[in-house]
């Protein structure tokens, strides 16, 4: 039908046209949810393949050295079930391990938090070049844990350390700070070197808290730690609840203490004290000591599930004691 045809028909009273449309080519039009998906999964795949094989994988790996007798190198290996996970359970080393570990985050995790608390509040006040002050106090976080190590060994050291020169100068006896019972104390120190990644956290919250409710709380007679307790608190607890979970599993998976441990060599791992010997400087020697890599995957896979079921604990027992602007249970 020409053009002329067509306006000759339209023209007509009551008449209808029908145009009849060619046939659709190429690929086919996607609806506005399709392109939102594929636009997700094309920006979050590179997340999702380097979390499918460096994470999922090597753990389902693991899962399955944890039943065998692999050591790493020899091609005799057998499969033993749950003989590994039995050993584990009555093997004392472990369990005095993971005791350690338990009171390190017991001890650490508070400290930390509330050094990096205190910090924060004291670079949200209004003072002069605070900027630079957040700036120096962030800085040790930044440093990687390997250099921090390293610095706390170089300092502590009883020979040549900077920490027992000072002590020399005033006419104190050096303290073998590397080895029992000071190493701890010492490890601590490393922690709440690196308290500024949580005053960070901190200070983000406490910029969140609205200044009306302090405005109000002076209105009224409140002091500056009752504001601090019954106001600034409150609104903090889920970045409080976040630090908290964080830095336990944090604490639990540490393995500083090989890099201040004093001078020596067991095995290929250098000799550390017994009140720094944590669960995971055990899976370390484990694997490269003794090239027990099927225990070594137990007690990584028994640390894994002890981690799950720690911080659903914490997340059972603070459920009434977190305070949230929006209900982050609500339905969107």
């Amino acid at each position: 039908m020409t053009v002329d045809e067509i306006s000759s028909v339209a023209d007509r009273p009551g008449a209808a046209v029908s145009v009849r449309r060619a046939p659709a080519t190429g690929r086919p039009q996607l609806s506005m949810t399709a392109r939102r998906h594929r636009a997700f999964y094309m920006f979050t795949s590179p997340w999702i393949i380097g979390f499918v094989l460096l994470t999922i994988t090597p753990m389902v790996y693991a899962l399955w050295l944890s039943f065998t007798t692999f050591d790493g190198i020899s091609p005799n290996w057998k499969y033993v079930g749950l003989g590994n996970y039995r050993e584990l359970l009555n093997d004392p080393v472990t369990w005095d391990a993971l005791g350690r570990a338990g009171l390190f985050a017991v001890t650490s995790v508070p400290l930390s938090i509330i050094a990096g608390l205190g910090l924060a509040v004291l670079v949200n006040r209004p003072v002069k070049a605070r900027g630079l002050f957040r700036t120096l106090l962030y800085l040790p976080a930044v440093v990687p844990p390997v250099g921090a190590g390293l610095a706390f060994k170089f300092l502590f050291d009883q020979n040549s350390g900077a920490t027992n020169g000072a002590l020399t100068f005033f006419g104190i006896d050096a303290v073998p700070w590397l080895a029992d019972p000071y190493a701890r104390y010492v490890l601590l120190m490393t922690v709440l070197w690196g308290a500024g990644n949580i005053m960070i956290i901190s200070l983000a919250g406490l910029q969140d808290v609205p200044r009306e409710l302090h405005e109000a709380a002076r209105i009224d007679g409140a002091s500056a730690w009752r504001t601090f307790r019954s106001i600034t608190v409150p609104l903090l607890s889920p970045v409080l609840l976040f630090q908290t979970v964080t830095g336990v599993i944090a604490s639990v998976q540490t393995i500083m203490p090989l890099l201040l441990a004093p001078l020596g060599d067991t095995g290929g791992i250098t000799t550390v004290p017994q009140s720094n010997y944590l669960y995971m400087m055990h899976v370390f020697a484990q694997y490269f000591a003794l090239g027990r890599y099927g225990y070594a995957s137990a007690l990584l896979w028994v640390l894994f599930v002890l981690i799950l079921v720690v911080t659903g604990l914490i997340f059972k027992f603070t459920s009434g004691a977190v305070f949230y602007n929006v209900d982050p249970e609500a339905k969107k």
